[in-house]
């Protein structure tokens, strides 16, 4: 059995020793980092304290800022005042001079609209039938004889031409009477007991309904029934839909009472029907 007797012993001082080196060495490597961890906590201690965060916000203060939002919100104008800005350059007020009752000069007035640039107006043809002598004024306040130039009697419709139409027209756009179905909105704008550019609302209440005048022995067919109020001065206007698009010509009311007053039932022809008094093919 053979021993290394050269080899040097180590004893347990000595192993202490070497330990308790290694410890302080690897503590001199990590002083550094443990140094700049420390400083960076402390910088963001000190720009916390410099520069606080944003205080939160009550409950009160959060309404307040709601309520101004609203406060000064700028709603977008009702369908009705799109539709009366859109036909109001093309609306027009008819006045007539005729026979009255008992033989005495009487007059009468009605509404009609302006539907293409020669400056032609679509109106009731009761409005002027038997008249001596027409006036129409325009939206701009223009004001000119007028003549009857076409008509249909079967649907209760004329056509009128000025003598001296204004420099400038702006023809209504025409909508389609067929796409139209019941409960859609309606808008009626005329001349109301010659209370002049007025309009009312309320919705389609049927279609292709029949209708005769108290004064007429002619019987009206394939009416739309509205409940916008309509009465004495409005026959002849537009009947309009939301887009503003004239969808029809007013033509009269009904009333059991048979008094000139609006009940709650109006009729008006179809515009693809009444354009045909001005030549217009169906549509």
């Amino acid at each position: 059995m053979s021993s290394r007797i050269n080899e040097p012993v180590a004893l347990p001082a000595e192993q202490g020793a070497s330990r308790w080196q290694r410890l302080r060495n690897g503590l001199r490597r990590a002083s550094p980092f443990a140094y700049g961890v420390a400083a960076a906590f402390a910088a963001l201690m000190l720009f916390n304290v410099l520069v606080p965060g944003p205080q939160q916000l009550t409950v009160n203060q959060v309404n307040e800022a709601v309520a101004q939002a609203l406060a000064s919100a700028t709603p977008p104008p009702a369908y009705s005042a799109l539709v009366y800005q859109a036909i109001r350059p093309s609306l027009v007020l008819i006045q007539t001079e005729g026979p009255g009752k008992d033989g005495e000069p009487g007059s009468g007035l009605g509404s009609g609209v302006v539907i293409n640039d020669r400056g032609d107006i679509l109106t009731s043809l009761h409005v002027v039938a038997e008249a001596t002598g027409i006036e129409v004024t325009f939206a701009d306040g223009t004001q000119s004889k007028g003549q009857v130039t076409a008509s249909q009697p079967e649907n209760d419709i004329a056509v009128l031409t000025a003598e001296q139409p204004p420099a400038q027209l702006l023809p209504a756009t025409l909508g389609n009477p067929n796409a139209m179905r019941v409960g859609d909105e309606a808008f009626a704008v005329g001349n109301p007991f010659g209370l002049y550019s007025s309009m009312s609302a309320g919705v389609i209440s049927g279609f292709d309904r029949s209708f005769q005048p108290s004064d007429s022995e002619q019987r009206l067919e394939g009416l739309i029934q509205i409940d916008a109020a309509v009465n004495p001065g409005n026959s002849g206007g537009p009947l309009l839909n939301r887009a503003g698009q004239v969808i029809g010509v007013i033509v009269g009311i009904v009333n059991p009472t048979e008094q000139e007053v609006f009940i709650g039932i109006g009729f008006a022809v179809p515009i693809d029907v009444a354009g045909a008094a001005a030549g217009w093919p169906p549509y």
